[in-house]
């Protein structure tokens, strides 16, 4: 195999379904991860795993940080075998992780010292949208850079939105729309759940909301892993709690109210309270049937 051009660090659902699409897709991927068993999957598909960030970065021209949050991008960018401590000068690092703007335009700025640009790329969609290469990415940051890696862009996404040349604007995105999906999630878990509590067929009244006004797309995703008793993590309930706490914290930098965000996030933080954060967003559903 040629050298990798393209690493990855973080192959947890999302991060391993765009590894393991790229991978398909004909580019050479190095990975790194935490946990040896994903690093381990990633070798058995063909990948190479590397021993550290640094040792990554060193591999590849793009890296992709599909981490949790902005204290683990801390270290993988910045910590004591972090991508800035090997020879990283003039390449990418394409941050995906879903936090705050502020820390994505910190980062950029910290990695501009050591030579190295940032592309601002939250991404959307699910483990299996990333995995056939047709998520959304929401896109921010200088024009050169990212037509640098349109090929990997491609790839990854068939949706993919230019927000501006702003780093920081595309994580702004992904926060407005995590906050109506938030939002979507618990309004659809709510009427889900009284239309049980009334004694309607649950899988009836799926069908009728999928077909109707009420519907959206995260209805229909989540919904129908409630009707299987599927709880199994997707999408954790802890990180989209997480995501709907930082859109909330934005709107309330610049003195906005979101009432219907605030009832959302209040769920979820009701779902982690009664130690669901380790399963699946759908999950949610349980705080109206307890």
């Amino acid at each position: 195999m040629k050298n990798p051009s393209v690493g990855i660090i973080g192959i947890g659902a999302m991060g391993m379904a765009i590894a393991k699409n790229l991978h398909r897709k004909g580019h050479a991927v190095a990975v790194r991860d935490i946990r040896p068993e994903a690093e381990q999957e990633a070798r058995a598909a063909g990948m190479t795993a590397c021993a550290s960030p640094a040792a990554l970065a060193a591999a590849a021209g793009l890296i992709i940080v599909v981490v949790v949050n902005a204290r683990q991008i801390d270290a993988v960018l910045f910590g004591a075998d972090g991508v800035t401590q090997a020879h990283a000068k003039g390449k990418t690092v394409m941050i995906c992780s879903t936090i705050a703007p502020e820390d994505t335009m910190r980062y950029a700025q910290r990695l501009q010292e050591h030579g190295v640009a940032t592309i601002d790329a939250p991404i959307s969609g699910g483990p299996a949208r990333a995995e056939a290469g047709t998520m959304s990415m929401m896109i921010a940051g200088n024009a050169a850079t990212i037509a640098q890696w349109d090929d990997v862009l491609t790839a990854m996404a068939d949706k993919r939105f230019r927000v501006s040349g702003t780093i920081g604007d595309g994580a702004k995105a992904k926060l407005v729309n995590n906050l109506l999906a938030g939002i979507n999630l618990v309004a659809g878990a709510e009427a889900l759940a009284l239309g049980m509590k009334v004694g309607l067929d649950p899988q009836t009244l799926f069908e009728i909301i999928s077909a109707s006004s009420g519907s959206s797309w995260i209805f229909q995703d989540r919904m129908a892993r409630v009707l299987q008793d599927d709880f199994a993590p997707r999408a954790f309930a802890h990180i989209l709690t997480k995501d709907v706490t930082l859109a909330t914290a934005m709107a309330d930098a610049v003195q906005y109210h979101t009432p219907l965000g605030d009832a959302a996030l209040a769920q979820f933080r009701e779902t982690l309270k009664l130690g669901w954060e380790q399963l699946d967003d759908a999950a949610v559903i349980k705080t109206y049937q307890k």
